[in-house]
């Protein structure tokens, strides 16, 4: 049977069509169009013949079917049930598992070890707007057996989580990030590419995850704590956005502060995560 090109907006419409599939709004199903787009995804991910995906939102199956070509074996988790006959046309590839379920629902670990097991396993995903932060927080937070995590997201959201200390995007979220990963956006997503066409343009991330944190610190809940507060009210300065945010006393806050030789005035947008850090295991000596 002849491999049907799913990018092509003809062939995609077909398929539609056929099978009287209406987008979900809320889901924010997007579909790619666009094969120059899919390949860089891939290209991007590094997913070659000793790599294990988890693809995250198939949708029509228009990445998946490259993720099949290239990886080793591909676990595509989708929500929406009503694609199930969609993906018997478009997806026949021996290597690809397809799951019906919520992603954040899922045991990831036990879904890699009985179905990835002895591959160097990758995210891959194209995420709507509204999910992208828990679904990232899960993947980075739960320290599963993954090396790479590549995703398509609104170019906003990309980038607020590869920002730089002292700029408006710089926050919690790229502060977390940057506690578990080396992220770069590897390329800008013209809207043009997609079925329905989203307002806003996206861009692709790769998060290189660490082995072990950026930084050491003796109480990481603390540490999450203390970044919080400090962005809860971006115009204070830092000492009294502690003050305000922590269970710690004013003068405390001063003296940790102080011993990291960090300026009380200054504001929690233009400190690093490793001045973060300094500042909790300062805090956690009170």
């Amino acid at each position: 049977m002849e491999e049907k090109k799913l990018y092509s907006p003809k062939v995609m419409k077909e398929i539609l069509e056929k099978y009287g599939f209406k987008f979900s709004k809320g889901l924010g199903q997007n579909f790619i169009i666009d094969k120059n787009v899919i390949d860089n995804i891939c290209d991007s991910a590094q997913i070659d013949d000793k790599t294990g995906v988890i693809e995250i939102g198939p949708g029509l199956g228009t990445l998946t079917q490259s993720l099949c070509k290239r990886a080793k074996k591909v676990i595509a988790i989708e929500i929406d049930s009503s694609l199930k006959e969609v993906h018997k046309e478009t997806l026949p590839y021996k290597n690809l598992e397809l799951v019906y379920e919520d992603f954040l629902k899922l045991d990831l670990d036990k879904l890699i070890d009985e179905k990835l097991a002895g591959l160097e396993v990758k995210v891959v995903a194209n995420l709507p707007y509204y999910i992208t932060t828990p679904i990232i927080m899960k993947i980075l937070e739960g320290r599963h057996r993954i090396s790479t995590i590549a995703i398509m997201i609104q170019k906003e959201v990309a980038q607020r989580l590869v920002a730089d200390p002292g700029t408006k995007e710089y926050g919690a979220i790229t502060l977390a990030v940057k506690y578990y990963s080396s992220a770069r956006i590897a390329m800008i997503v013209p809207n043009t590419v997609f079925i329905p066409k989203p307002k806003v343009d996206s861009a692709v991330v790769v998060f290189n995850v660490l082995e072990r944190p950026v930084v050491s610190v003796e109480n990481e809940k603390l540490l999450f704590e203390i970044i919080k507060a400090s962005f809860g009210k971006r115009r204070k300065t830092l000492l009294n956005s502690l003050s305000s945010g922590l269970s710690y006393s004013k003068d405390e806050i001063r003296e940790a502060l102080e011993s990291c030789k960090i300026d009380m005035s200054i504001r929690g947008e233009k400190l690093s995560i490793e001045q973060f850090a300094h500042i909790a295991n300062n805090l956690i000596k009170k």
